[in-house]
């Protein structure tokens, strides 16, 4: 596996296989990798034939309160994991190589509507920050697919907006969410919960499933399942964030017309704020 850090250093890397008309696939990632991320670069390689994996911890995603300073990193082991995949490209740059400018001095992709809802709601900015970077590593590698796991739902929904808005030619795979044992889903953040609060973790999932069979028993008052389901979760320890019942490409409100929904549930374990989704099909 090839380690660059520099922007040049990527392109460099990259022309050879574009001249020849390899597809490029990319796996953009903020490292601190698990077997989520694994099955990400798995699926690229079905998809590509050159994959790039992207370790940046994107500063310009984070709020002024949240936990930049201490998410974890784990570079000699990353690389390790990536190396037995055969991965073929690390890029690992710094903020100064991706920002010459600074954060705040560097211009931003805002992707509108679909970002003021569920994580942009309550995490303001942030998702200026996702399709900015997200962007730029589009650019940098001008990679022909790229792979996002399905548990960052609402962030594989604006990236695909922006996509199909500002008629970037890369195709995007979502991929679906791989989980523990317990169902708790796979996130580099598991790893700040107690012994306690990871045996409470799953019970999110379990909500969602218990939500999704209130649906298929046929039941379009969305807004009280809402309530009942947030009121569980209260019960059970967590302190919801949000949690809806959304028709699942424009991420409003569901209708008891449409057919394809995603539940979507954010929540804290303590100070750990976890999220996760699940898809339902009504007939």
């Amino acid at each position: 596996m090839l380690i660059v850090r520099t922007i040049q250093e990527l392109q460099e890397a990259l022309h050879s296989h574009q001249l020849a008309n390899k597809k490029i696939g990319l796996v953009p990632t903020m490292g601190n990798l698990h077997q989520g991320h694994l099955q990400l670069v798995k699926t690229a390689q079905q998809q590509a034939d050159i994959i790039v994996v992207t370790l940046f911890v994107n500063p310009t995603q984070f709020g002024a309160n949240e936990d930049l300073d201490s998410y974890p990193r784990t570079f000699k082991n990353d690389c390790e994991k990536l190396t037995s995949l055969n991965t073929d490209i690390l890029f690992a740059p710094t903020i100064d190589e991706i920002y010459p400018r600074g954060g705040a001095g560097t211009s931003h992709v805002h992707v509108p509507t679909i970002t003021n809802v569920l994580c942009g709601s309550s995490r303001p900015g942030h998702f200026d920050g996702v399709t900015t970077i997200v962007c730029k590593l589009f650019n940098l590698t001008r990679a022909n697919v790229a792979i996002f796991g399905e548990k960052d739902y609402q962030q594989l929904a604006v990236i695909r907006r922006m996509v199909e808005d500002l008629n970037i030619p890369i195709t995007i795979v979502g991929e679906p969410i791989v989980r523990e044992t317990d169902g708790l889903a796979m996130s580099s953040r598991n790893g700040y919960l107690s012994e306690e609060q990871r045996t409470l973790a799953p019970k999110l999932y379990q909500i969602l499933l218990d939500i999704q069979q209130i649906i298929l028993n046929g039941s379009t008052d969305f807004e009280a399942v809402e309530s009942n389901a947030k009121d569980q979760l209260r019960t059970l320890g967590f302190k919801p964030d949000y949690l809806h019942i959304y028709e699942h490409t424009e991420l409003r409100p569901a209708t008891p017309h449409d057919k394809e929904l995603v539940i979507v549930v954010a929540a804290f374990v303590g100070s750990t704020r976890l999220i996760d989704n699940l898809h339902v099909q009504r007939d």
